[in-house]
């Protein structure tokens, strides 16, 4: 406990502080385990295993919104092997010129270490990745599900790396493991029965730990690859997505113990800092590069190419566990351990930097990359195309639906729905709706809309406040004269709104009282057969009234407003 309380007070100051700054807490986190390191503070019992076990819910729940059939698809599994390998052998001969600048730790002509540590740098950091994605919610997007099944791609190789380094082959055992699937068969069904949050969270956390991380471990396979496994077996179940947002809280709390681990890690002298920060700066451009490269030569458009490209290019976690199998075995000097624990570190400040939520690097990118030809772009990633519909609803999630079923089915307008969420949009598609997948934050979407010359209204209703901004200001630049609707969760990201010059804003706790208010009031009507104070010309839905749309806006499109943040 005495060694619990130093790394929790400075952990909250390290967080407090980045966010102080508008830096995501983690960079916070990582500060912090420097700061208790420069202090002798030594970890305390536990942190280890902590750390580990937020990395293991975190791939579970990874896998439980992870659709498998993205590592058959070739920009995938062909694009993640061409990109390892490539980058690995543009990072030993980054890493012999530095040698040949004297830079500390690198002896000129030592090839095996070369050879190690570019291949330990060619790996992305999952952790990362996914807070990204999570931060954005674009982990359904076609960007998103690329990069986490190239991550998937790198696990993988993570196994055989570590099998080939102990020179310890899987057990023969591990043909047992195909077992695991009628386990999550059985599990399925006990999940359908069960109806309690707390007993879905520990059914979440029994099957990341049990039948995926000890079953794995156990036969000398890597235990976090387990865990992914298993919640990919779970990922088709309807409750699958609430045992993901019932993890979420914990997952989030391990993973800081994570990110205070890699900092305490050891305290770095000046010149393993100096040696750190060159690996980061001459290497994180090249790999980028190489992604984009990678990507468009398998026909994903540059927008696309250069957000999956920015957001996987950072040093993962596996190289320090690479640096400590290399000591272990004599391939590496004790002191990689330490440098490519600061060179991951610092590869997560500059990922955070590159990977900002308003996106304005990725069009600064884009507009300076080589255009494409649009016949040859891969149909899956090609610019949807609106048609001759009059209202755009952006973000098909409850909000979302609830004002298309209100605009097509009680206004009788044309609507189309954007959804960037591929699963959703197939669902969406089967129960009937017209729905495209696009990405709202993109600028080259609204300047087709705005061509269309026919839509009259946007209602913005993604739930990342930030996609909001960013799809509104697109609409503005791109000549839009038509009526845009924007849905707000907060005061604040109101008042940012009405900044921007928005005039109907739709706040969503607000809509949800008014609607409470008319279902009490025509519930009551029917049991008392009180006299309906809605006036008799007002439209009407399936719901009850139609109070229309009004500025500053109550929720007239307003449905369910549980858990606002899935809508999407």
């Amino acid at each position: 406990m005495e060694t619990l309380i130093p790394y929790l007070a400075v952990t909250i100051v390290g967080g407090l502080l980045a966010f102080a700054v508008k830096l995501p807490p983690l960079i916070g986190f990582l500060g912090a385990g420097f700061v208790l390191a420069a202090l002798g503070v030594q970890p305390f019992e536990g942190l280890d295993a902590i750390a580990d076990l937020g990395v293991t819910l975190m791939l579970f729940t990874i896998g439980l919104k992870f659709d498998i059939r993205t590592l058959l698809r070739k920009e995938v599994w062909s694009a993640g092997l061409s990109h390892m390998a490539v980058s690995t052998l543009v990072g030993v001969g980054v890493l012999a010129a530095l040698a040949m600048c004297a830079v500390p730790m690198l002896i000129p002509g030592d090839w095996k270490v070369f050879a190690i540590i570019a291949f330990a740098l060619s790996f992305s950091s999952t952790v990362v990745c996914i807070k990204v994605l999570e931060e954005r919610n674009d982990l359904g997007t076609l960007y998103g599900q690329t990069a986490i099944g190239i991550l998937v791609i790198q696990d993988l190789a993570a196994v055989i790396f570590m099998t080939l380094a102990h020179g310890e082959p899987p057990s023969p055992w591990a043909f047992a493991l195909i077992a695991v699937v009628p386990v999550t068969v059985v599990v399925r069904k006990i999940l359908t029965r069960i109806a309690y949050p707390e007993l879905v969270v520990l059914m979440g956390v029994a099957m990341a730990l049990v039948p995926g991380y000890w079953a794995f471990d156990a036969v000398h396979l890597k235990g976090d690859l387990g865990a992914l496994v298993v919640g990919m077996l779970l990922a088709s179940h309807p409750k699958a997505s609430a045992m993901s947002k019932s993890l979420f809280g914990v997952k989030e709390l391990f993973l800081v113990a994570f990110f205070v681990s890699i900092g305490a890690a050891g305290l770095p002298t000046l010149e393993d800092f100096i040696t750190a920060v060159l690996l980061v700066v001459t290497l994180t451009l090249p790999q980028i590069v190489l992604y984009v490269l990678v990507f468009r030569a398998y026909r994903l458009r540059n927008r696309t190419a250069v957000l999956a490209g920015l957001l996987l290019g950072n040093f993962s976690e596996f190289a320090i566990i690479v640096a400590d199998v290399g000591t272990e075995e004599g391939f590496l000097d004790s002191r990689w351990l330490t440098i490519l624990s600061l060179a991951v570190a610092v590869s997560f400040v500059l990922a955070t930097m590159l990977n900002r939520p308003d996106l304005k690097l990725v069009d600064w990118i884009v507009e300076r990359t080589p255009k494409q030809n649009p016949d040859k772009i891969s149909k899956r990633d090609r610019l949807v195309d609106v048609g001759r519909a009059n209202a755009i609803v952006l973000g098909m999630g409850r909000v979302g639906r609830a004002a298309y079923d209100r605009l097509a089915n009680d206004y009788r307008w044309s609507v189309v729905g954007v959804e960037n969420n591929h699963t959703r949009a197939e669902e969406l598609k089967a129960a009937g709706y017209r729905v495209l997948e696009g990405d709202g934050t993109d600028a080259e979407f609204w300047q087709r809309v705005q061509s269309a010359h026919c839509v009259e209204m946007a209602l913005l209703a993604m739930p990342q406040h930030h996609s909001n901004e960013y799809a509104y200001d697109h609409l503005k630049t791109a000549g839009f004269s038509g009526r845009i609707a924007v849905v707000v969760q907060r005061d604040d990201d109101a008042e940012a709104m009405r900044a921007r010059g928005a005039v109907d804003i739709l706040h969503l706790y607000e809509g949800a009282g008014i609607e409470l208010a008319d279902q009490a009031v025509r519930a009551t009507r029917e049991t008392e057969r009180l006299e309906d104070p809605t006036p008799e010309d007002a439209p009407r839905g399936d719901n009850g009234p139609l109070t229309g749309p009004e500025p500053q806006g109550r929720g007239w499109m307003t449905g369910d407003t549980d858990e606002p943040a899935d809508d999407g």
